[in-house]
């Protein structure tokens, strides 16, 4: 049986690998060279403290006022584009405190599903990723945010994440006894690891063709052959390719990949940027958050560490805006005030799109159209963290097998009904 995965990101090779070991034929194929994709620019997270989805009540408002902001974490590029203005209302719709309250609990269960299964892939000596289970610092400055912790460790504990525990300067100065930091607490999130991405792809990739996956890269799907309710033939430029299952695992072109089904999925790029010291002057001992500037650090590989965000919705065409990577450094710097670390050159600074949906909710499963399509896409800033357990629950659906959790909140028709 053949099965033709649409994208080489982490949620495509995660899906390969599942399938792989489940008996099927894999033919990735990806429009880039596999090298540089959104899964290795981002800040190392599996987390599954991040149960609070992009679309949050205040979200809107507090965009509004960033938007004037060259600096700031969130940006959405004004311009008049349908596909903008039909995501941005769902968005907005979506942003409320009772599909927060919804959505919990099943983003609770798929970043505790896929940090089990990243856990049992380090059981394989071909895969050695510098995992890491530390726990994630959320640490902040002001008394909003403080109270705002407060609410969020409640949450925690009452999904479960008991570990879970708010740490005043004194307790968080202990955990980083070698920093200056500018901070007054911080919430801890134990579950929480990291991982270093590029060593996660870069070893992936590695153990996909030394297994038999084959992997196509520099080739873009312009189309698919379809007929009595089944994909019949992938279609990429002058080759077509037989699959018995096909897998939309495309990121942030996901909208784009879907529409040559006449598929419609809200779903928008949101660049963001990084910059990865390496052999740095500064230690960290954890990865954290920097919650007012909404910045993530994170000590990667014993010798680097990563300050990454900013989710600026934009097209792909849009050149990188510096001053974002700018406010990344600054926000650093108000936090850890003896971080002096200069703009790099551009070329120095990674960027990537993030595929975000509506809701900040993935969209993972069957469509009715077809009977042999399962899409994986739309996990915006949690796609490394859910990769894994990403790949096993595609492999599940296309294997016909029960599910290892219930997928109605990641349902990809969910904006239809």
């Amino acid at each position: 049986m053949k099965a033709v995965v649409v994208g080489g990101g982490i949620i495509g090779l995660s899906t390969s690998l599942y399938l792989h070991r489940s008996g099927w034929e894999v033919t990735v194929v990806d429009k880039g060279d596999f090298s540089d994709n959104c899964s290795y620019g981002n800040a190392g997270y599996i987390c599954p403290s991040h149960f609070i989805p992009l679309a949050t009540p205040g979200i809107v408002k507090q965009g509004l006022k960033w938007m004037w902001n060259s600096k700031s974490p969130f940006y959405v590029q004004p311009r008049f584009d349908l596909n903008l203005i039909n995501w941005g209302l769902k968005f907005m719709r979506s942003a409320t405190p009772q599909q927060v309250e919804a959505v919990a609990a099943p983003l609770r269960d798929i970043a505790i599903l896929s940090k089990h299964e990243y856990e049992d892939w380090t059981r394989n000596p071909g895969l050695n990723f510098a995992y890491e289970h530390k726990g994630l610092l959320e640490i902040f400055q002001t008394d909003a945010a403080a109270d705002h912790a407060q609410h969020t460790l409640h949450k925690a504990h009452e999904l479960g994440l008991s570990d879970t525990v708010l740490l005043n300067k004194e307790e968080l100065d202990q955990l980083e006894p070698g920093v200056n930091m500018n901070a007054t607490g911080a919430l801890f999130f134990k579950c929480d690891a990291h991982c270093y991405p590029n060593k996660l792809m870069q070893q992936l990739l590695a153990y996909l063709r030394a297994s038999g996956v084959q992997l196509i890269g520099n080739t873009e799907v312009t189309g698919f052959e379809t007929g009595n309710g089944k994909i019949q033939k992938v279609v990429a430029g002058k080759t077509a390719f037989d699959a018995d299952e096909i897998i939309l695992a495309t990121g942030s072109w996901g909208r784009h990949t879907a529409a040559l089904l006449d598929i419609r999925i809200p779903l928008m790029p949101g660049r963001g940027y990084s910059v990865t010291l390496e052999d740095s002057p500064y230690k960290l001992n954890y990865p954290s958050i920097l919650v007012e500037g909404r910045v993530a650090t994170t000590p990667m590989d014993g010798n680097k560490i990563r300050f990454g965000g900013t989710m600026e919705v934009t097209s792909h065409k849009t050149p990188p805006r510096m001053s974002r990577v700018q406010g990344i450094l600054d926000t650093v710097k108000r936090y850890y005030p003896e971080f002096d670390i200069p703009l790099p050159a551009q070329e120095k600074i990674w960027y990537g799109y993030r595929p975000c949906s509506a809701d900040g909710l993935p969209f993972i499963g069957r469509v009715s159209k077809f009977s042999n399509l399962t899409v994986a896409t739309g996990h915006s800033m949690l796609g490394l963290s859910l990769g894994a357990g990403t790949g096993k629950l595609v492999s599940e659906f296309v294997n016909r097998v029960p599910l290892s959790m219930d997928m109605q909140a990641f349902a990809v028709e969910r904006f239809s009904r």
